[in-house]
């Protein structure tokens, strides 16, 4: 017999084939000389309908272990289903249970469970419909992230997990040590002494593989991460994450234009690669999450981008018939509420806004000849805010030795970073894509902890 995905079945299996299937129960229904079992794979939103007789040796012991939760392989024959909303159902001919699950115990029950109480199980939740979805979903964006990458020459590179440099310059790290906690050695001014340390300086875990990207491209031309970064930023939101996934591209020979172009080629990418592949979970987001999933998807795909600049948006944000909850001025940071109007309300699509006061962007991106504004350029989306940051990095040495003593970061912290500008620099441009966000724009789930498997906040490093 030969062993089969359920989602196969569901979307090619034809009656009188003899197939075995593997998986966990998710319903069952005991009638008088047969019972009904639901099985699922994890491979698709719906399962499949499993008919097991009485004539079955051992057939009531076999069904009492058969509870929500419990695990088995079934193998039989398919015919077609006589019931609504099912093309074809298995008829059991042997059935391993491989483990049970106590029927009183076991917390996925039969009806609906709130979010929050899911994260407390997260080591279950992927069980559920929503989860799912939400991780099938999540898996088709990376594959399409890849696709997207390579087939445009772009090399995968790996960047380092622990790093002595912060790449945001926001101070938010997660400190990386071997030193005795409880008796740390200190220096003659009572600080802690980190050249006694594993690497005998202060490390981190990286909250950005763009600088060690900028490396790779000065030899590459275009190259892209996609790892995990880390902030320790002590923010209970439903945006916010402490490990979170990054998407990085980096571009030699590319200015800020060439970057905007990329990036919104990437989000169309990717959008049509998910529809087209999770169908079934799109609909399913459409109909119980946010009943905007799909007509998001396709303004995504169909729309061109709006483009404005910083200056420009704020001219439009204080004309708004809208009282906003923070200060709105030329160079302040734009918050998620100004964000969102106008990417939901003023443009009603995605939004590319460039130019930034460059007192309130990184080090590294490209002053423009005014003196006052970077070559910076955010994308926002409706819903959701900022998700994609990027710019035309800064390839002038005197330019960019002078923002960084302005910035009062020592020279010496980069030393290579500036050789970079000494030995061969090049215009080039990247952006980072927040991977979390995406997912969750992309399914309208209202919480960034319920699209990754394990999320870590505040006070919570479970599972």
């Amino acid at each position: 017999m030969t062993l089969r995905r359920i989602l196969d079945l569901l979307r090619t299996g034809q009656p009188n084939e003899t197939v075995t299937i593997q998986g966990w129960v998710r319903t069952k229904r005991e009638l008088k000389e047969f019972s009904f079992v639901e099985m699922n794979d994890g491979s698709s939103m719906a399962g499949l309908q499993v008919v097991v007789n009485q004539a079955l040796p051992d057939y009531a012991n076999l069904v009492k272990k058969l509870n929500t939760g419990a695990s088995a392989e079934i193998s039989g024959v398919l015919v077609a289903s006589q019931g609504k909303g099912q093309r074809i159902e298995l008829q059991a001919a042997s059935v391993t249970v491989y483990g049970e699950a106590d029927a009183e115990t076991y917390p996925l029950q039969k009806k609906r469970h709130s979010f929050e109480f899911l994260r407390s199980i997260a080591h279950l939740r992927a069980r559920t419909n929503t989860m799912g979805a939400v991780f099938r979903v999540r898996n088709a964006c990376a594959a399409a992230v890849h696709s997207f990458f390579q087939e445009r020459g772009f090399l995968w590179m790996h960047t380092p997990l622990i790093t002595a440099s912060d790449a945001e310059g926001a101070g938010e790290l997660f400190t990386v040590t071997t030193l005795d906690l409880k008796k740390p050695p200190l220096t003659e001014g009572k600080e802690i002494d980190f050249s006694q340390d594993f690497f005998g300086k202060r490390a981190y875990l990286t909250v950005s593989g763009q600088l060690e990207a900028e490396i790779m491209a000065m030899a590459f031309t275009n190259v892209y991460t996609f790892g995990p970064t880390f902030r320790a930023e002590n923010s209970n939101t439903s945006r916010h994450l402490a490990e979170f996934w990054m998407i990085e591209p980096e571009m030699a020979f590319c200015d800020l234009l060439g970057n905007m172009e990329l990036a919104e080629a990437l989000l169309k990418h990717i959008f049509k690669h998910v529809l087209e592949t999770c169908p079934e979970d799109m609909e399913f987001f459409n109909q119980r999450i946010d009943d905007s999933v799909l007509a998001t998807a396709d303004n995504i795909i169909n729309s061109e981008f709006a483009r404005i600049t910083y200056t420009e948006a704020i001219a439009l944000l204080e004309k708004a018939d809208k009282t906003f909850e923070y200060p709105v001025s030329w160079g302040l940071d734009l918050q998620s509420e100004h964000e969102r109007y106008l990417a939901e309300d003023y443009f009603k699509k995605p939004t590319i806004v460039t130019d930034y006061p460059a007192q309130i962007k990184a080090f590294y991106m490209r002053m423009n000849e005014d003196g006052k504004t970077v070559r910076a350029m955010d994308i926002l989306a409706p819903k959701i805010g900022e998700i994609v940051g990027g710019s035309q990095r800064e390839e002038r040495l005197d330019f960019l030795q002078r923002r960084i003593q302005s910035m009062g970061i020592p020279e010496e912290e980069l030393w290579w970073y500036l050789d970079l500008r000494r030995f061969g620099t090049v215009p080039h441009a990247g952006f980072g894509l927040g991977f979390e966000r995406l997912v969750q724009f992309m399914t309208g789930m209202g919480n960034v902890r319920d699209v990754i498997p394990f999320p870590r906040t505040p006070l919570s490093a479970d599972f």
